[in-house]
Parts: C-alpha cells; structure tokens; sequence
C-alpha cells in the first residue's frame, strides 16, 4: 500500500511517503511559517524523489489537530482536495496521537502537548501495551497548571513530548520532579512517517465529513457566538 501522510497541525510542516508499507521518504521542517506555501511544493518534490506517482498512490492521512487552527486547516483541506480528486481513501489521526509514537518504547504514561495560549495546553495522557496506544485520559483543552496537579497526585513517572516544552519545562520538573521524563530536543518533533504509520491500518474516514479537530472555538468565532447569546 502506497500512503501519502500531510502534517501541518503545529509548527512543523510535515510530508511521507510510506511505499509498499515501508517509509520512502519524509520531509520535515519546523518553522511556523507559510505552510499554504511550502506544502505542496513538498509534497510533489517527495513523491518525485521517491518516484511515485500521484495515481500510484493508495490513501492519504491526514494530522487533523488539535493545534494551530490555521495549520490543522491547512493541511485537512490538501488532504481532502487530493482524496477526492485521486478517489482514494483518507484517516484523519489526532495529532497528539502521532506525537506519542515518539514515546512508543518508553514503559510509562506518555503526557504529549501542544501550547493554547494563556496557560492552556491540548494534552491528554496515554501508555503503550503490546504494541497498542491506550489513553489514560482523553485529549482535553485545559489549564496546564490544572493538568500538572492531577498528574502530581498518580505519583508516577510521565514522559513529557512536546514542541512548546520550553514554554512548561519550568513548571513541569516544579510539579512531578523527578517523576516527570523530559528527552532531548529532536524527541519533540512528530514526525510524518509516524503518521503514515498510525494509518496504515485504520479504516478511511468519510471524506465529507471529516473536519479538523480544534478541541475549543477559535476566538473569533467564540466571541460571534458570545455577541449572538447577548442579543436573545
């Protein structure tokens, strides 16, 4: 099976190709910048390099966020256009979920993030058995503060991943201590051939009806809905 996986959820722009089941090639990047520009020059660059055809392709997976509203838009929006225009299948898979494939051997709960703004974070906490990513605790959009005290109170050891652990580490090692696990940098960084991975498997979404996954209203259409309850 030949899959074309698209992330554009966060700050990396991420491109795979997975040829015959095996990964053909991936392009990475992470810079939080001009994702409607760069993706498709690089995914017709991959798949030239690879030597795969659009027609030879089988399904596209998609990372359907949560994350940057603009990003996770982004790349659903090239994933769908190009499932419908090849007719072949399309998977949205939560981009947290990729995120935990970079924790896959690590024998504890996995606690994958991406920054909100104003404290909050997207988080959820998981663990891999046999192979299978379990959740612990579904994704949420919740104070990072509020996250760390319930994790303080399990008293286990947890593996933090994400691109904005700067923006926490502080506050992260000042909760759990020791019990909290932060890797080196390039362990932060999803990766595409991850979620062609994630994929493989998992039967097709609809293609009508998948949409991005935001956990929460942008603010501007939160605001909209705020002024509309105001004047009834």
């Amino acid at each position: 099976m030949n899959i074309l996986a698209i992330d554009t959820s966060n700050h990396v722009l991420g491109v795979a190709v997975m040829k015959d089941d095996k990964i053909a090639g991936e392009v990475v990047t992470n810079l939080a910048k001009n994702h409607s520009v760069r993706l498709m020059p690089a995914i017709d660059k991959l798949m030239r390099e690879v030597q795969i055809t659009p027609e030879q392709l089988d399904k596209i997976v998609v990372a359907k966020g949560p994350g940057s509203y603009t990003g996770v838009r982004i790349g659903v929006a090239t994933a769908k256009s190009l499932a419908w225009a090849l007719n072949i299948p399309i998977v949205g898979v939560s981009s947290l979920e990729v995120l935990n494939f970079q924790g896959r051997f690590f024998n504890g709960a996995i606690c994958p993030f991406f920054d909100a703004r104003r404290g909050l974070v997207y988080t959820g906490l998981y663990k891999w058995k046999n192979s299978t990513l379990e959740t612990i605790v579904e994704e949420t959009n919740m104070l990072m503060e509020d996250f760390l005290k319930m994790l303080a109170k399990e008293e286990r050891k947890v593996l933090f991943l994400s691109p904005d652990i700067s923006l926490h580490q502080k506050a992260i090692t000042e909760s759990l201590g020791e019990l909290a696990v932060i890797p080196e940098g390039p362990y932060h960084v999803a990766k595409p051939s991850y979620l062609a991975l994630a994929g493989l498997n998992r039967e097709p979404d609809n293609l009508h009806t998948l949409t991005p996954n935001y956990l929460r209203l942008a603010e501007a259409e939160a605001n909209w809905k705020k002024q509309q309850k105001e004047k009834q």
